[in-house]
């Protein structure tokens, strides 16, 4: 099952963003996934955890930047056109950590 759990973290934060961003914008999609990828630059936050990578520790409401002020504020970016595409990296990148949290 751990095997499972790591395809399927690892495939929706690399794979899936990545259609996502060949299917809605296929005119720039290199670029769009790209956002998508830097978005995970979020995860600076494990580095103040103790331990900084727990495998049976939920992210969701426990790191600072997973926090859900932080995801409201994630949901805001998604009203202006400039931080949109930043807005869905961060709350793809959060979905994914949520339905990791299903596995614990």
């Amino acid at each position: 099952m751990e095997i499972l759990r790591f395809l399927t973290h690892y495939g929706m934060h690399f794979l899936i963003p990545g259609i996502i961003a060949y299917f809605f914008f296929k005119d720039n999609w290199k670029m769009v996934w790209l956002t998508f990828i830097l978005t995970m630059f979020v995860d600076i936050d494990h580095l103040v955890a103790s331990p900084i990578f727990d495998s049976n520790r939920c992210s969701i409401n426990y790191h600072l930047l997973h926090s859900y002020y932080a995801i409201f504020l994630y949901f805001l970016l998604l009203i202006p056109s400039k931080t949109r595409i930043v807005g869905i990296g961060l709350l793809f990148h959060m979905l994914t950590d949520f339905t990791d949290c299903f596995w614990l």
